[in-house]
């Protein structure tokens, strides 16, 4: 069955790596689009499967500690006992920066391995994929 992607997101099914990228302010509403659409993806894949999500198109976040800290626990307990894999965060902004702070200590010492980069390279260094192959 073929994959039904929110918008801004690319699945390289090949490198088992999905890119999003969020534009203009992020709010709840896209954030839980995306944890739905991985959490589903996660119950129907055959292997795991890395995360890019590049911040550079963002204006602005209207996301709050609360929420973030809250799905960020959500993350770390729905993903409890799968395969490791990693998740990497272009960030761009300080605001940003401030948010992805937030949900790699909350998920820290689990299955979800979540990193923040400021260069792209080094995002794909990590993800061991090329720079393209972040690209949209």
């Amino acid at each position: 069955m073929k994959m039904k992607l929110p918008p801004n997101v690319l699945f390289h099914h090949d490198l088992r790596l999905m890119v999003w990228r969020p534009s203009g302010i992020l709010q709840e509403k896209q954030v839980n689009q995306i944890i739905e659409f991985l959490e589903r993806e996660e119950d129907r894949a055959e292997r795991p499967f890395n995360r890019f999500t590049d911040n550079s198109k963002l204006d602005g976040v209207d996301l709050d500690f609360s929420f973030v800290s809250r799905i960020s626990l959500h993350r770390r307990l729905s993903y409890a006992g799968r395969p490791p894999v990693k998740s990497a965060f272009y960030v761009t902004s300080e605001a940003v920066e401030r948010l992805v702070k937030i949900h790699i200590l909350m998920t820290n010492h689990s299955p979800l391995q979540c990193a923040m980069f400021k260069k792209l390279s080094d995002a794909a260094k990590w993800l061991d994929v090329t720079i393209d192959d972040l690209e949209m």
